[in-house]
Protein backbone atom coordinates (compact mmCIF):
# COMPACT_ATOMS: atom_id res chain seq x y z
CA UNK A 1 0.00 0.00 0.00
CA UNK A 2 1.59 3.20 -0.61
CA UNK A 3 1.94 5.74 2.07
CA UNK A 4 0.27 9.32 1.86
CA UNK A 5 2.34 12.19 0.49
CA UNK A 6 1.84 13.98 3.67
CA UNK A 7 1.91 11.02 6.18
CA UNK A 8 5.82 10.64 6.59
CA UNK A 9 8.92 13.19 5.02
CA UNK A 10 12.39 11.96 4.65
CA UNK A 11 15.69 13.88 5.98
CA UNK A 12 15.29 16.13 9.50
CA UNK A 13 13.24 18.33 8.17
CA UNK A 14 10.25 15.68 9.16
CA UNK A 15 10.33 16.55 12.81
CA UNK A 16 10.35 20.82 11.97
CA UNK A 17 8.04 23.28 12.24
CA UNK A 18 6.98 22.58 8.58
CA UNK A 19 5.87 18.96 9.43
CA UNK A 20 4.22 20.21 11.83
CA UNK A 21 1.99 22.78 10.21
CA UNK A 22 1.19 20.40 7.88
CA UNK A 23 0.05 18.48 9.94
CA UNK A 24 -2.34 21.19 11.67
CA UNK A 25 -3.64 22.32 8.17
CA UNK A 26 -4.83 19.11 7.80
CA UNK A 27 -6.83 19.15 10.73
CA UNK A 28 -8.24 22.48 10.39
CA UNK A 29 -11.01 21.04 8.52
CA UNK A 30 -11.48 19.03 11.65
CA UNK A 31 -11.88 22.32 13.34
CA UNK A 32 -13.96 24.28 10.62
CA UNK A 33 -16.69 21.65 10.44
CA UNK A 34 -17.89 20.99 14.00
CA UNK A 35 -19.28 24.46 14.94
CA UNK A 36 -17.55 27.27 17.51
CA UNK A 37 -17.76 25.98 20.61
CA UNK A 38 -18.51 28.77 23.87
CA UNK A 39 -17.71 27.92 27.33
CA UNK A 40 -18.48 30.85 29.33
CA UNK A 41 -16.16 32.49 32.02
CA UNK A 42 -16.17 31.02 35.44
CA UNK A 43 -19.64 28.74 35.33
CA UNK A 44 -21.30 28.48 38.33
CA UNK A 45 -22.11 25.80 40.61
CA UNK A 46 -25.53 24.71 38.88
CA UNK A 47 -28.25 25.00 41.60
CA UNK A 48 -30.01 22.52 43.34
CA UNK A 49 -32.67 21.08 41.14
CA UNK A 50 -36.10 21.69 43.31
CA UNK A 51 -39.77 20.98 41.58
CA UNK A 52 -40.49 22.81 39.05
CA UNK A 53 -44.25 24.78 39.11
CA UNK A 54 -46.79 24.14 36.69
CA UNK A 55 -46.50 25.51 33.47
CA UNK A 56 -49.65 24.06 31.85
CA UNK A 57 -52.37 26.59 31.94
CA UNK A 58 -51.42 29.94 30.28
CA UNK A 59 -53.08 32.93 30.92
CA UNK A 60 -55.79 31.25 32.96
CA UNK A 61 -56.00 30.75 37.19
CA UNK A 62 -54.39 27.15 37.46
CA UNK A 63 -55.61 24.43 39.80
CA UNK A 64 -52.66 23.10 40.19
CA UNK A 65 -50.27 25.81 41.33
CA UNK A 66 -47.08 25.83 42.62
CA UNK A 67 -47.21 24.38 46.55
CA UNK A 68 -47.55 27.11 49.02
CA UNK A 69 -47.08 25.43 52.17
CA UNK A 70 -45.69 22.11 53.34
CA UNK A 71 -49.05 20.44 53.23
CA UNK A 72 -49.04 21.12 49.63
CA UNK A 73 -49.33 18.04 47.36
CA UNK A 74 -46.28 17.82 45.62
CA UNK A 75 -46.07 16.59 41.97
CA UNK A 76 -45.25 13.00 41.05
CA UNK A 77 -41.59 11.96 41.61
CA UNK A 78 -38.92 12.78 39.41
CA UNK A 79 -36.43 11.03 37.37
CA UNK A 80 -33.20 11.91 35.87
CA UNK A 81 -31.52 10.45 32.58
CA UNK A 82 -28.52 8.04 32.76
CA UNK A 83 -25.86 8.39 31.04
CA UNK A 84 -26.86 4.96 29.07
CA UNK A 85 -30.05 6.75 27.46
CA UNK A 86 -28.36 10.24 27.85
CA UNK A 87 -29.42 10.15 23.82
CA UNK A 88 -32.69 9.08 23.77
CA UNK A 89 -35.83 11.19 24.89
CA UNK A 90 -37.28 10.01 28.49
CA UNK A 91 -40.33 8.95 29.08
CA UNK A 92 -42.34 9.53 32.63
CA UNK A 93 -43.41 6.95 34.27
CA UNK A 94 -46.68 6.02 34.43
CA UNK A 95 -46.67 6.98 30.58
CA UNK A 96 -49.90 4.80 29.68
CA UNK A 97 -48.60 4.36 25.95
CA UNK A 98 -45.37 2.32 26.87
CA UNK A 99 -43.48 2.78 29.86
CA UNK A 100 -40.63 0.74 28.20
CA UNK A 101 -39.49 2.60 25.76
CA UNK A 102 -38.57 6.11 25.81
CA UNK A 103 -40.28 8.69 23.94
CA UNK A 104 -40.40 12.66 23.19
CA UNK A 105 -42.64 14.75 22.06
CA UNK A 106 -45.49 12.56 23.89
CA UNK A 107 -46.13 14.71 26.87
CA UNK A 108 -47.65 13.08 30.27
CA UNK A 109 -50.63 14.94 30.76
CA UNK A 110 -52.99 14.65 33.98
CA UNK A 111 -56.83 13.97 32.87
CA UNK A 112 -57.25 17.74 34.35
CA UNK A 113 -54.72 19.46 32.21
CA UNK A 114 -55.66 21.55 29.16
CA UNK A 115 -53.86 19.49 26.70
CA UNK A 116 -53.70 22.36 24.38
CA UNK A 117 -52.26 24.81 26.56
CA UNK A 118 -49.23 22.56 28.29
CA UNK A 119 -45.55 23.01 26.82
CA UNK A 120 -42.92 21.57 29.00
CA UNK A 121 -39.73 21.53 26.59
CA UNK A 122 -40.15 25.77 26.82
CA UNK A 123 -37.19 27.58 27.91
CA UNK A 124 -36.32 30.76 29.21
CA UNK A 125 -33.13 31.42 28.47
CA UNK A 126 -31.50 33.94 31.26
CA UNK A 127 -28.44 36.42 31.04
CA UNK A 128 -28.15 37.91 34.76
CA UNK A 129 -31.10 36.02 35.60
CA UNK A 130 -32.91 38.20 33.02
CA UNK A 131 -34.64 36.66 30.30
CA UNK A 132 -33.61 37.18 26.85
CA UNK A 133 -34.52 34.47 24.37
CA UNK A 134 -36.76 31.13 24.22
CA UNK A 135 -35.47 27.72 23.73
CA UNK A 136 -36.81 24.26 23.25
CA UNK A 137 -35.74 21.01 25.33
CA UNK A 138 -34.35 18.30 23.37
CA UNK A 139 -32.65 16.19 26.09
CA UNK A 140 -32.42 16.32 29.94
CA UNK A 141 -29.06 18.61 29.68
CA UNK A 142 -29.56 19.63 26.07
CA UNK A 143 -31.84 23.56 24.83
CA UNK A 144 -31.63 24.29 21.03
CA UNK A 145 -31.50 28.17 20.60
CA UNK A 146 -31.05 30.94 18.38
CA UNK A 147 -27.24 32.00 17.42
CA UNK A 148 -28.18 35.42 17.55
CA UNK A 149 -29.47 35.34 21.20
CA UNK A 150 -25.46 34.72 22.37
CA UNK A 151 -23.67 37.66 23.27
CA UNK A 152 -20.03 37.15 23.45
CA UNK A 153 -18.53 35.23 26.91
CA UNK A 154 -21.38 35.84 29.24
CA UNK A 155 -22.51 34.02 31.72
CA UNK A 156 -26.24 31.86 30.52
CA UNK A 157 -28.72 30.16 32.58
CA UNK A 158 -32.23 28.45 31.57
CA UNK A 159 -35.50 28.15 33.42
CA UNK A 160 -37.73 25.44 32.81
CA UNK A 161 -40.94 24.18 34.10
CA UNK A 162 -42.60 27.49 34.68
CA UNK A 163 -45.03 29.88 32.08
CA UNK A 164 -44.34 32.92 34.55
CA UNK A 165 -41.82 35.02 33.15
CA UNK A 166 -40.80 35.86 37.04
CA UNK A 167 -41.24 32.98 38.80
CA UNK A 168 -41.02 32.45 42.81
CA UNK A 169 -40.12 28.90 42.42
CA UNK A 170 -38.11 27.54 39.62
CA UNK A 171 -34.57 25.83 39.54
CA UNK A 172 -31.89 27.94 37.51
CA UNK A 173 -29.82 25.62 35.59
CA UNK A 174 -26.15 27.38 34.25
CA UNK A 175 -24.87 26.50 30.65
CA UNK A 176 -21.82 24.77 30.66
CA UNK A 177 -21.24 24.97 26.86
CA UNK A 178 -21.99 26.67 23.70
CA UNK A 179 -22.04 25.39 20.18
CA UNK A 180 -22.48 27.92 17.51
CA UNK A 181 -23.32 26.60 14.41
CA UNK A 182 -20.27 27.15 11.71
CA UNK A 183 -22.88 28.89 9.12
CA UNK A 184 -23.69 31.44 11.76
CA UNK A 185 -22.34 35.05 10.60
CA UNK A 186 -23.60 37.27 12.72
CA UNK A 187 -26.62 39.16 13.26
CA UNK A 188 -26.24 41.13 9.66
CA UNK A 189 -26.45 37.71 7.82
CA UNK A 190 -28.83 35.48 9.44
CA UNK A 191 -27.66 32.16 8.49
CA UNK A 192 -27.27 29.17 10.01
CA UNK A 193 -29.27 31.04 13.11
CA UNK A 194 -28.99 27.48 15.22
CA UNK A 195 -26.83 27.29 18.66
CA UNK A 196 -26.93 24.41 21.22
CA UNK A 197 -26.89 24.94 25.04
CA UNK A 198 -25.44 22.08 27.03
CA UNK A 199 -26.68 22.48 30.96
CA UNK A 200 -24.26 22.17 33.69
CA UNK A 201 -26.25 19.63 35.18
CA UNK A 202 -29.64 17.89 33.83
CA UNK A 203 -32.88 18.75 34.17
CA UNK A 204 -35.12 17.07 36.38
CA UNK A 205 -37.83 14.97 34.49
CA UNK A 206 -41.00 15.78 36.07
CA UNK A 207 -44.74 16.14 33.74
CA UNK A 208 -43.82 20.09 33.75
CA UNK A 209 -40.87 19.51 32.19
CA UNK A 210 -40.10 17.12 29.07
CA UNK A 211 -38.27 17.14 25.90
CA UNK A 212 -39.71 17.63 22.35
CA UNK A 213 -38.37 15.19 19.36
CA UNK A 214 -36.40 16.38 16.65
CA UNK A 215 -37.39 15.75 13.25
CA UNK A 216 -35.53 13.67 10.92
CA UNK A 217 -33.90 15.54 8.30
CA UNK A 218 -35.83 13.87 5.34
CA UNK A 219 -39.14 15.10 6.88
CA UNK A 220 -41.01 16.99 4.31
CA UNK A 221 -43.16 19.77 6.62
CA UNK A 222 -45.81 20.16 4.27
CA UNK A 223 -47.24 24.50 3.65
CA UNK A 224 -50.49 24.47 5.80
CA UNK A 225 -49.27 22.39 8.32
CA UNK A 226 -50.84 23.54 11.66
CA UNK A 227 -48.16 24.51 14.50
CA UNK A 228 -47.91 26.39 17.70
CA UNK A 229 -45.31 28.85 18.14
CA UNK A 230 -44.78 30.15 22.12
CA UNK A 231 -42.76 32.91 24.22
CA UNK A 232 -43.04 35.75 26.43
CA UNK A 233 -41.68 37.80 23.88
CA UNK A 234 -42.05 41.50 22.90
CA UNK A 235 -45.61 42.11 22.64
CA UNK A 236 -45.95 45.94 20.93
CA UNK A 237 -48.53 47.95 22.34
CA UNK A 238 -51.13 49.16 19.70
CA UNK A 239 -50.07 53.30 18.61
CA UNK A 240 -46.88 52.85 20.55
CA UNK A 241 -43.27 51.89 19.35
CA UNK A 242 -42.55 50.21 22.74
CA UNK A 243 -42.94 46.67 23.69
CA UNK A 244 -42.83 44.62 26.71
CA UNK A 245 -41.98 41.06 27.70
CA UNK A 246 -45.85 39.00 28.73
CA UNK A 247 -45.63 37.70 32.39
CA UNK A 248 -47.39 34.57 31.05
CA UNK A 249 -45.97 32.41 28.52
CA UNK A 250 -47.99 33.48 25.22
CA UNK A 251 -49.18 30.90 22.52
CA UNK A 252 -49.94 31.52 18.88
CA UNK A 253 -51.59 29.12 16.33
CA UNK A 254 -49.63 29.55 13.23
CA UNK A 255 -49.48 27.93 10.32
CA UNK A 256 -46.66 26.78 7.76
CA UNK A 257 -46.21 29.13 4.87
CA UNK A 258 -44.30 28.43 1.17
CA UNK A 259 -41.06 30.29 1.03
CA UNK A 260 -41.23 31.62 -2.11
CA UNK A 261 -44.24 34.09 -0.55
CA UNK A 262 -42.44 34.54 2.75
CA UNK A 263 -39.78 36.14 0.75
CA UNK A 264 -42.09 38.00 -1.20
CA UNK A 265 -43.17 39.93 1.31
CA UNK A 266 -40.57 40.80 2.92
CA UNK A 267 -38.77 41.92 0.06
CA UNK A 268 -41.13 44.78 -0.57
CA UNK A 269 -39.87 46.32 2.07
CA UNK A 270 -36.56 45.69 2.34
CA UNK A 271 -33.84 47.90 0.55
CA UNK A 272 -32.08 45.23 -0.47
CA UNK A 273 -31.93 44.26 -4.41
CA UNK A 274 -34.64 41.92 -5.04
CA UNK A 275 -32.71 39.02 -7.01
CA UNK A 276 -30.88 38.41 -3.15
CA UNK A 277 -33.69 36.43 -1.29
CA UNK A 278 -34.20 37.21 2.40
CA UNK A 279 -36.01 33.57 3.32
CA UNK A 280 -33.09 30.66 2.31
CA UNK A 281 -33.67 26.72 2.18
CA UNK A 282 -32.67 26.47 5.56
CA UNK A 283 -35.42 29.16 6.80
CA UNK A 284 -39.35 28.13 7.27
CA UNK A 285 -42.22 30.67 7.65
CA UNK A 286 -45.27 30.57 9.62
CA UNK A 287 -47.86 32.41 9.78
CA UNK A 288 -52.18 33.42 11.29
CA UNK A 289 -53.92 34.26 9.17
CA UNK A 290 -56.76 35.49 11.45
CA UNK A 291 -56.42 36.68 14.44
CA UNK A 292 -53.38 39.39 15.72
CA UNK A 293 -51.59 37.15 18.29
CA UNK A 294 -48.55 38.45 19.24
CA UNK A 295 -46.22 35.59 21.22
CA UNK A 296 -42.87 34.21 20.34
CA UNK A 297 -38.98 34.72 21.72
CA UNK A 298 -35.89 34.71 19.46
CA UNK A 299 -34.85 31.32 19.64
CA UNK A 300 -38.50 29.94 20.64
CA UNK A 301 -39.46 26.62 19.51
CA UNK A 302 -42.08 26.34 16.70
CA UNK A 303 -43.58 22.98 17.54
CA UNK A 304 -45.89 20.96 15.63
CA UNK A 305 -47.73 17.80 16.14
CA UNK A 306 -47.05 15.22 13.86
CA UNK A 307 -49.02 11.70 13.75
CA UNK A 308 -49.22 11.91 17.72
CA UNK A 309 -45.75 13.41 18.80
CA UNK A 310 -44.65 16.82 18.60
CA UNK A 311 -41.55 17.61 16.94
CA UNK A 312 -39.59 21.05 17.10
CA UNK A 313 -40.06 22.37 13.11
CA UNK A 314 -37.91 25.54 13.55
CA UNK A 315 -36.06 28.22 16.02
CA UNK A 316 -37.42 31.68 15.63
CA UNK A 317 -34.94 33.92 14.11
CA UNK A 318 -36.83 36.86 13.11
CA UNK A 319 -40.15 38.21 13.00
CA UNK A 320 -42.17 41.33 12.89
CA UNK A 321 -44.13 42.16 16.34
CA UNK A 322 -47.28 39.67 15.85
CA UNK A 323 -47.98 36.58 13.63
CA UNK A 324 -50.16 37.91 11.05
CA UNK A 325 -50.60 36.91 7.62
CA UNK A 326 -48.16 40.48 6.87
CA UNK A 327 -45.39 39.68 9.25
CA UNK A 328 -44.83 35.65 9.26
CA UNK A 329 -42.33 34.86 11.60
CA UNK A 330 -39.05 33.50 9.78
CA UNK A 331 -37.54 30.65 11.65
CA UNK A 332 -34.65 28.24 11.33
CA UNK A 333 -35.34 24.87 9.69
CA UNK A 334 -34.58 22.03 12.25
CA UNK A 335 -35.10 19.37 9.16
CA UNK A 336 -31.25 21.30 8.08
CA UNK A 337 -29.91 20.82 11.46
CA UNK A 338 -31.36 17.92 13.08
CA UNK A 339 -28.21 16.21 12.06
CA UNK A 340 -25.53 18.32 13.11
CA UNK A 341 -27.40 18.63 16.30
CA UNK A 342 -27.35 15.01 16.93
CA UNK A 343 -23.91 15.04 16.23
CA UNK A 344 -22.78 17.23 19.02
CA UNK A 345 -25.12 15.62 21.33
CA UNK A 346 -23.32 12.54 20.65
CA UNK A 347 -19.71 14.00 20.74
CA UNK A 348 -20.25 14.99 24.30
CA UNK A 349 -19.98 19.20 23.40
CA UNK A 350 -16.12 18.11 22.24
CA UNK A 351 -16.46 19.97 19.13
CA UNK A 352 -15.29 23.68 17.75
CA UNK A 353 -11.91 25.18 17.57
CA UNK A 354 -10.91 26.51 20.70
CA UNK A 355 -8.52 29.31 21.00
CA UNK A 356 -5.74 27.93 22.03
CA UNK A 357 -5.58 25.48 19.09
CA UNK A 358 -6.19 28.41 16.60
CA UNK A 359 -2.95 30.66 18.04
CA UNK A 360 -0.85 27.33 18.07
CA UNK A 361 -1.97 26.83 14.55
CA UNK A 362 -1.46 30.52 13.68
CA UNK A 363 2.37 30.34 15.49
CA UNK A 364 3.38 27.20 13.63
CA UNK A 365 2.28 28.80 10.06
CA UNK A 366 4.47 32.09 10.62
CA UNK A 367 7.50 30.49 12.86
CA UNK A 368 9.50 29.42 9.51
CA UNK A 369 8.68 33.38 8.33
CA UNK A 370 10.08 34.81 11.46
CA UNK A 371 13.12 32.06 12.07
CA UNK A 372 16.67 33.68 11.32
Amino acid sequence: MAASPFSRSAGPGASGPWGLSVGLLLLLPLLLTSGCRHTPARPALASSLRRHPPCCLLGTNSAEDPPSSPDAQPPPPASTWSLASSLFPFSPPGYKENTSTPVCGRPWWSEDLDVTRHWPWEVSLRLENEHICGGALIELNWVVTAAHCIQGTKEYSVILGTSKLKPLQAALIPVKDIIMHPKFWGRTFIMGDVALLHLHSPATFTKYVQPICLPEPSYDLKVGTQCWVTGWGQVKQRFSGNSTLTAELQEAEVFIMDNKKCDQIYRKRSPIPHIVPLVLGDMVCATNYGENLCSGDSGGPLACEVEGRWILAGVLSWEKACARAENPGVYSRVTKYSKWIKKQISSGALSGPQTSAWLLLLFWLLWPQMSP
